[in-house]
């Protein structure tokens, strides 16, 4: 009698392949946890950016910055930059500014990572009036 060979995997193939996705995706995973914190870091300091830019306007119209991030855009000092949360669109991270008023008044937009997500140990991303831009102390 002639036996027949079954088709299929055999439990050794079948470890070795699940050996190679592990292997795969050990490697894969931090380098996509970095990619998704970089990208992160990037979307604040865009946000940063839009809201320096809306600081300037409302320097151009009142001759003053505004003193709130949550406060209602009025394009006038009294109001603010209109993040009501006043955390970024994807609320990874926490704005806020400090406002310095004395013979110049300047300010000092920063995001704060949130404690408990992805950004949590990323470091604070700043951007002050004079253009200078900072990322945990370093340029960006």
């Amino acid at each position: 009698m002639k036996m027949k060979r079954t088709s299929g995997f055999s439990l050794i193939e079948l470890m070795i392949a699940l050996a190679i996705v592990g292997i795969l995706a050990a490697v894969a995973y931090p380098s996509y946890r970095n990619y998704v914190i970089r990208s992160s870091r990037a979307a604040a300091q865009t946000e940063l950016l839009q809201l320096a830019a809306q600081q300037e306007k409302i320097y151009l119209n009142s001759n003053a910055y505004a003193f709130s991030v949550t406060a209602a855009y009025n394009g006038r000092s009294d109001g603010g930059l209109g993040k009501t949360t006043g955390r970024t669109d994807d609320r990874k991270y926490t704005i806020t500014i400090t406002p310095t008023v004395g013979p110049t008044q300047v300010y000092t937009l920063t995001a704060t990572p949130v404690a408990g997500s992805t950004q949590a140990a990323d470091g604070t991303n700043t951007i002050s009036s004079d253009g200078t831009r900072a990322w945990n102390g370093h340029p960006w």
